[in-house]
């Protein structure tokens, strides 16, 4: 069996403006986001950073997506997978995960959230 590799990426915070009511929209929100990218690697040891998968390029496109807003968490999570695989085709697996920190709900306190996880 081949061996695998994991990049992360975990707990990053940005401002944004997704959600379904014009006020989200207006006002955005926090939103927390982790992510799993899953490959095999081509080389028994990893030296150069055109052998592995970069995770500063994988922060990128997190960051691009969180500018454009969407209604949904899922949406935004599918979104940023595929994005991610289309870039990386090596990857096989991907987990996404998308918090948002003050979900506009009368008298919760917590965070609400969706994980978005694909075999490729």
């Amino acid at each position: 069996m081949p061996a695998k590799m994991t990049i992360e990426l975990r707990d990053l915070h940005f401002q944004a403006f997704h959600g379904l009511y014009e006020e989200e929209r207006k006002t955005g929100n926090e939103f927390r986001v982790g992510l799993l990218a899953e490959y095999i690697p081509t080389e028994e040891v990893i030296t150069s950073i055109n052998d592995t998968v970069n995770y500063a390029a994988l922060f990128n496109i997190i960051k691009e997506a969180m500018k454009s807003p969407v209604n949904l968490l899922e949406t935004l999570a599918i979104d940023i997978a595929n994005t991610i695989h289309e870039r990386f085709p090596q990857v096989i697996k991907i987990k996404v995960s998308v918090y948002k920190l003050y979900p506009p709900i009368a008298t919760f306190n917590g965070e609400v959230g969706v994980s978005y996880e694909r075999e490729y």
